[in-house]
């Protein structure tokens, strides 16, 4: 019954949460591999290396795709603008987990769609619904339930953590503002050379860790799952309504959860369950609003 008389989803919305609940597929599957190569380099050095290799995928791409036609659109400050705090929020962001527990930095970090949803209403005007708002809290519980941060933990890099935080929003928020002529590719490249060219000069002051194939191979993977992942995250905030699909971030740690259970047999807890379950209620409730708002 409620699916005949609920109308579709307004289609930008559609796109966004998809490509969103893609991207952060792809994060978290880099993330991984990135977990595997950092027990044996340092960071900065294994993010550069990353990021030259995204670069160099990303240039291939966009080359293939006919985007290097349009060089002269990569002259658009607010590119670079955002590629800046992108590196920005990759480094502080690596700062905190190197000083945190990975539950307290991944319950901070996941606290971005609550600023988005604020910048959304700030700067875009976006009208923000009391039963929207509440559940982005509800999902947010669930999070803070499944992560279960200690207090312990929080100290100054919780700060830096949550500075990341704002850095990530404020990327994404700065996606919004640049002209859909300039096409999502040619934001990624910014981005890669950006984020590579940042830690690239933190590595001019450290000494540098020999490589092994093996971690050459597994920052080759990582850095074509960032790619996509990085591409997909500037589709999801170029459609639709921010607030809507920032949210889906949260999806995220679902990915996390079973990548957990398959490679390193984690299982989570009674009250990891029930914050899971917060989220899915959560996600869903957002859905079925966004129906029951475009009636057919």
């Amino acid at each position: 019954m409620f699916i005949e008389q609920a109308g579709p989803m307004n289609a930008d919305n559609r796109r966004g949460i998809l490509a969103m609940s893609l991207a952060m597929a792809l994060f978290i599957a880099n993330d991984a591999l990135v977990k595997q190569v950092s027990a044996s380099l340092p960071g900065p050095q294994l993010i550069f290396i990353r990021g030259l290799m995204a670069t160099t995928l990303v240039l291939i791409m966009a080359q293939a795709m006919g985007h290097l036609k349009n060089w002269r659109l990569m002259l658009n400050g607010k590119l670079w603008l955002r590629g800046g705090v992108d590196a920005m929020a990759s480094l502080t962001y690596l700062t905190a987990v190197f000083h945190l527990p990975l539950g307290n930095a991944t319950a901070i970090n996941l606290a971005s769609p609550l600023f988005i949803t604020v910048f959304a209403i700030l700067f875009f005007k976006e009208r923000v619904t009391f039963q929207r708002g509440a559940l982005i809290l509800l999902g947010f519980t669930g999070v803070l339930m499944v992560v279960q941060p200690s207090t312990d933990g929080f100290n100054v890099y919780a700060w830096i953590c949550v500075l990341a935080t704002l850095f990530h929003a404020t990327r994404d928020t700065l996606t919004r503002a640049i002209g859909l002529h300039v096409p999502s590719l040619l934001i990624t490249l910014s981005t890669a050379v950006s984020v590579a060219l940042a830690a690239g000069s933190i590595t001019l002051t450290q000494t540098w860790v020999p490589v092994t194939n093996t971690s050459l191979a597994l920052l080759f993977c990582a850095s074509l799952f960032l790619s996509i992942a990085y591409y997909f995250l500037i589709v999801a905030m170029r459609s639709g309504e921010m607030s809507l699909v920032a949210p889906f971030r949260y999806s995220g740690l679902l990915f996390a959860l079973l990548i957990g259970y398959v490679v390193w047999d984690e299982v989570p807890n009674l009250l990891a369950w029930l914050g899971i379950g917060l989220l899915v209620v959560s996600g869903l409730l957002i859905l079925r609003a966004e129906r029951l708002k475009h009636p057919t």
